[in-house]
C-alpha cells in the first residue's frame, strides 16, 4: 500500500467521524445566530479561493494570463448586476480570445 492510499483511506476516516460527530452537536448551537453568518459564508470563501488560486498560479508558481482578464471581465459584470449566464459567458470569451490571441 503506497502513500496516496494511506492518505485517502486516512482523510475518509476523518471525514466520516467530523460528519458523525455533527449529529451529536446540541441544536442550540446550530441555531445560534452567529454560526449561521458564519455557515453561509464559508462556500463563498471556499469558492473565492479556489478561483484566486486557480486564476493565478499554474504549477505552484505565480502566472499572469488570460484568466486574469476573464476574471477581471467578470467583476464588472457582477458589478453591473449582470445575470449569471451573462457573467460566464463574457468571462469565457474575454479568456479564450485572449488566449487565441
Amino acid at each position: 500500500m503506497n502513500t496516496f492510499w494511506i492518505v485517502v483511506i486516512g482523510s475518509s476516516i476523518a471525514l466520516f467521524a467530523l460528519r458523525y460527530s455533527g449529529y451529536s452537536i446540541p441544536e442550540k448551537y446550530l441555531t445560534n445566530p452567529r454560526i449561521l453568518r458564519i455557515n453561509i459564508l464559508i462556500p463563498i470563501v471556499l469558492m473565492s479561493a479556489m478561483v484566486g488560486v486557480q486564476t493565478v498560479t499554474q504549477n505552484g508558481k505565480w502566472i499572469i494570463d488570460q484568466r486574469l482578464a476573464g476574471i477581471a471581465v467578470a467583476v464588472v459584470a457582477l458589478l453591473l448586476k449582470a445575470p449569471y449566464f451573462v457573467v460566464m459567458l463574457s468571462a469565457a470569451l474575454t479568456s479564450a480570445l485572449l488566449y487565441r490571441l
